[in-house]
């Protein structure tokens, strides 16, 4: 399994750049990866240093040059579009189906969605997950959280969670009016959690543009090729998608919502048992249980 594209290189090693080589790193992250695939003098420019800066800083990726670090770049951007249809039809998933039969299905999933799972919340750095948890914890924040077609489960599973824990938690509605009311208001005590796995929605990099825009917190949890939203986010929770089918799996972000679950009720500690106390005697007392 490919564990680490050019962005996640980027990610772990910013800290030995040169100041001008994160200069680069920054611009190509906030518009990943079609800044990487303009000329040297274009990426130069979008980031302020020199032409010799973006080549030393292609080399120190691993890359002998330039043309090389784009060719990668290609390939990521080849399997960032790829369809369902087009990995089954392209024989991606051929191997899966020759583990499909009864007597291996159980053992095979075990072993891929086990290795998915490991190398996401491996992968993932540190600081990262720390200020995820972090803008969760805040009970001064509304948490309001968004997916697509199949990422919304998700969304809402981490939303079930949080209403227990630390409440003023939401899924972005789906009603027009409801959606407006809510974005309306949207600012600086608002931490927008966004799921958008490939293929992306063009409508979540609006919302996250203009939710920035009004000085909201952004928290986006997406695959290792990285939604556009990714240049948007505050934070941001790649995971592998690793499966038997040509369908990419969403295990292993389940897997991240767990962690933030279980990072933002150690972080709240006594104030977490509170909530939940109160939560189950209303439930309780309203017949809801």
């Amino acid at each position: 399994m490919k564990s680490s594209t050019i962005a996640d290189s980027i990610r772990t090693r910013l800290g030995d750049f040169s100041s001008g080589e994160r200069r680069v790193a920054r611009a190509l992250l906030a518009s990943y990866p079609t800044a990487g695939l303009e000329t040297v003098r274009l990426l130069a420019e979008r980031a302020g240093v020199s032409a010799p800066t973006v080549l030393r800083f292609a080399n120190r990726l691993g890359f002998a040059n330039y043309p090389e670090f784009q060719r990668s770049l290609l390939e990521e951007l080849s399997e960032r579009d790829q369809s369902p249809l087009n990995a089954y039809s392209s024989g991606a998933a051929e191997g899966a189906r020759e583990s499909l039969d009864p007597e291996h299905l159980g053992r095979s999933a075990a072993a891929t969605l086990s290795e998915a799972v490991e190398e996401t919340l491996t992968g993932i750095p540190r600081y990262e997950l720390e200020a995820a948890v972090g803008l969760l914890s805040d009970t001064d924040r509304r948490v309001v959280a968004c997916g697509g077609r199949f990422s919304r489960v998700l969304a809402q599973y981490l939303v079930l969670h949080l209403m227990q824990v630390r409440g003023r938690s939401t899924v972005l509605p789906d009603s027009p009016v409801e959606r407006a009311d809510l974005l309306c208001d949207a600012g600086r005590r608002d931490v927008f959690v966004i799921l958008d796995f490939r293929r992306y929605e063009e409508e979540h990099l609006r919302l996250a543009e203009r939710v920035a825009e009004q000085e909201a917190k952004v928290v986006l949890l997406t695959d290792r090729w990285l939604s556009p939203v990714s240049g948007v986010a505050d934070v941001v929770l790649p995971a592998q998608v690793g499966s038997l089918s040509a369908y990419d799996s969403l295990v292993p972000t389940m897997a991240v919502c767990e962690a933030l679950v279980a990072g933002v009720i150690h972080t709240l500690g006594d104030r977490a048992e509170e909530r939940l106390r109160r939560f189950e005697e209303t439930s309780r007392g309203f017949g809801l249980l």
